[in-house]
């Protein structure tokens, strides 16, 4: 049932319809979310807003993802994920026309655009988990490193360069509300394209006990903790990965708009091109690790990029260059999101298809848990040691705890004993990925121990 293509190994996954229906919405989805991201934080410093009131903006966001996304990942896996996602965009559409009505009125304030942020952070929390349960449902194996590069270029090319420059344009034009409504028509576009694509079943457990359904939601949960829990790779991961954001996120998400604007004398589309730099260097990394095979050390050089990539984020609090930030950043998003194009599929290669959803949300939410407490602090720590002081613990303590997360988990033993570039292994009798999708067949799960009962195997 799967074409033929001569397509590069990067590209792949444009083979298939159904892959190609969701890279459009994906797209138009992540153009609104960057220009909102510009055109929000600026519409906080026409305001008056100080880093405070941009920490309350992103704590708002963030938030809302970590309250929502645990059970957005239970929704992932029992709810067919299109209709997740249709209803995800039209919501972030109704929250944009609402920014839009209160910025072009003139009565926006910080505490509205908060609000707004927290509905989206909600938003995206079922939206992730969606996503990356149903990617494996569409898409074959060997095409999943493939399909997460493609992600991983998109992601920062449009939502953090094409999204920001686009915001930018439009509030020099008319102001934030343009950039607003903007933003808005994008989320039509990527509903009504979900709309054409077609349902695939939800893969469950075939010989799973079925219970009321909010008693099942905290079965779930359970089920998934436990998974997390005794899986060792994916616990030390999340673990690093919790500390990695609590120390570098506050920084870039809440100070870099007053260091470009301080330091450099920038203005909005100054603080666009440092973004554009990250997803720039994102597009690059990601596209770099698709066209290749899975490394066989991933688990290592997937750490130490996250770790060490943090080096350039020190200087940025001591340069008076945009051109050093672009650099700097530039450098950062390069090995930020092709580490991260090895995490998804790493995921969505070793993790059951029944709980993929669970974990997924369980990856947003423990690594992303510190985030709202790193949003709060930002601000206040910026303004007490200054921008330099806090950008330079940023840089130089992650590579510390990534040599560390390494030596205490072991990790380079469990990558050699679960290699990732061989070919999975296939069963005559089971039908998955874009053939169920093509709607050939249902999909019916690969054999794995059950989620409770009986402990589950750590790969």
């Amino acid at each position: 049932m799967t074409a033929e293509t001569n397509l590069p190994r990067a590209l792949r996954p444009f083979g298939v319809a159904q892959y190609r229906l969701l890279a459009v919405a994906l797209a138009a989805s992540l153009l609104s979310a960057g220009a909102w991201l510009v055109a929000a934080v600026w519409q906080v410093v026409e305001l008056g807003g100080t880093p405070v009131d941009l920490s309350l903006v992103a704590v708002g966001s963030s938030l809302g993802l970590v309250l929502a996304v645990l059970i957005g990942g239970v929704a992932a896996d029992r709810i067919p994920q299109r209709r997740i996602l249709i209803t995800v965009e039209v919501v972030r559409g109704a929250a944009f026309v609402v920014a839009a009505v209160l910025a072009a009125t003139g009565v926006i304030e910080v505490w509205h655009i908060a609000l707004i942020s927290f509905v989206l952070g909600v938003a995206d929390g079922f939206f992730y988990p969606a996503y990356s349960a149903w990617l494996p449902a569409l898409l074959p194996a060997d095409q999943l490193l493939a399909a997460n590069g493609i992600e991983g270029v998109l992601r920062p090319a449009v939502m953090q360069a094409a999204g920001p420059a686009l915001a930018s344009a439009f509030i020099a034009m008319q102001g934030p509300w343009l950039a607003f409504a903007t933003v808005a028509v994008m989320q039509v576009v990527a509903a009504g394209v979900l709309g054409v694509m077609r349902s695939t079943p939800v893969r469950r457990d075939v010989d799973e006990v079925v219970r009321h359904p909010l008693r099942q939601v905290f079965v779930d949960l359970r089920d998934g903790f436990g998974y997390l829990v005794r899986t060792k790779w994916l616990l030390a991961t999340l673990v690093f990965s919790i500390v990695l954001v609590f120390i570098i996120m506050g920084p870039i998400e809440v100070l870099l708009p007053f260091a470009v604007k301080d330091q450099t004398g920038g203005g909005a589309g100054a603080f666009a091109l440092a973004l554009a730099a990250f997803g720039v260097g994102g597009a690059v990394g990601s596209l770099a690790v698709a066209s290749f095979r899975l490394p066989r050390r991933y688990l290592t050089l997937m750490i130490l990029a996250w770790g060490v990539g943090c080096l350039p984020l020190a200087i940025i609090g001591y340069t008076s260059q945009l051109w050093v930030m672009v650099i700097a950043l530039f450098l950062v998003g390069l090995l930020f999101d092709g580490a991260q194009v090895v995490w998804g599929t790493l995921l969505q290669r070793r993790v059951p298809p029944s709980m993929l959803g669970r974990v997924s949300s369980l990856d947003f939410f423990v690594s992303l848990a510190l985030m709202p407490v790193s949003m709060a602090v930002a601000g206040p720590v910026g303004e007490a040691i200054g921008i330099a002081p806090a950008f330079l613990i940023a840089g130089l303590v992650p590579p510390f705890i990534a040599f560390a997360t390494l030596a205490i988990a072991r990790l380079g033993r469990d990558e050699l004993a679960h290699p990732l570039d061989a070919a999975p292994p296939t069963d005559a009798g089971i039908v998955t990925g874009h053939e169920a999708a093509a709607g050939f067949a249902a999909p019916v799960d690969e054999p794995h121990p059950p989620a409770s009962g009986g402990g589950p195997s750590r790969d």
